[in-house]
């Protein structure tokens, strides 16, 4: 099963980054530890390993990485 959108944002409450895999009307959130200066290819590789650990597939084209905080949306 493909994910249709791959969401990787800041979450300032929980200080952890927040992975939102998002199938349809389904949407599964997930932590990941990496600090919040990650650069881009190291959110991207974390959430590409959790989409596939969840068992998803998806291209890394369809992954949005937002630097403002998640608690605005």
């Amino acid at each position: 099963m493909t994910a249709d959108r791959v969401e990787v944002s800041w979450d300032p409450g929980k200080s952890k980054w927040l992975i939102r895999i998002q199938n349809g009307e389904e949407v599964i959130r997930r932590y990941c530890d990496a600090p919040k200066n990650a650069d881009e290819t190291a959110l991207r590789a974390a959430a590409e390993k959790t989409v596939r650990d969840e068992g998803y597939e998806f291209g890394p084209a369809r992954v949005t990485i937002r630097r403002e905080s998640a608690a605005s949306r």
